[in-house]
């Protein structure tokens, strides 16, 4: 083996560990939530089984995104744990009529157009199809937006190869007609893109 192939070999690794594992972590700043959320808690407590019962669809049947302080006070108007979340949720957001800021995972570009109710009323699909088990997890993930785009890192995916891939872990343009494909739909440029 030449000394050049070896130069040139350790180069290019050196190139992929760059891009794959480096740039990611200096592309990438860590955030908190707000306040600590856990999925589970609320289905195992409270019964909630269903996405649509906090994540509801407006009366014109488009989705209305993260839930109201209004809809978390129905059962959180005043504690009733002992969890330090459920008191700052109480004594910071809901008693005042502060909306929580929650940082949203999923918020696509200004670009795309997209319907939930086409979706999950029309195609059927599974809330699980796209955001993954969030509903079975015990704790949010650690949100982490790109400092170039402003956008979450969830929508990319969580792997910089995209091998291996998960449903729920990226909602790149690809994935969504990865999935048209599969359901032999077919939609122009402009029934995504405004």
């Amino acid at each position: 083996m030449s000394r050049n192939s070896i130069v040139f070999g350790f180069g290019l690794a050196v190139a992929l560990f760059s891009g794959w594992v480096l740039f990611p972590r200096a592309l990438y700043v860590n955030q908190h939530q707000p306040i600590e959320f856990r999925h589970k808690i609320h289905a195992e407590k409270s019964g909630i089984t269903d996405c649509a019962q906090c994540h509801v669809f407006r009366d014109d049947g488009e989705f209305a995104g993260l839930p109201s302080n209004d809809t978390c006070a129905g059962c959180h108007s005043d504690r009733i744990g002992t969890s330090p979340a459920e008191a700052k949720l109480v004594e910071s957001y809901i008693k005042p009529g502060h909306e929580v800021p929650w940082l949203v995972y999923s918020r696509q570009p200004a670009n795309v157009w997209f319907s939930h109710s086409i979706h999950v009323k029309r195609a059927g699909l599974n809330c699980t199809d796209c955001h993954g088990n969030l509903g079975e997890s015990d704790q949010m993930h650690l949100y982490q937006v790109n400092r170039i785009s402003g956008y979450s890192r969830d929508i990319w995916g969580h792997s910089m190869s995209r091998l291996g891939r998960v449903p729920g872990d990226g909602m790149k343009m690809g994935d969504c007609e990865d999935c048209h494909r599969r359901h032999g739909v077919e939609v122009g440029c402009l029934g995504c893109h405004q």
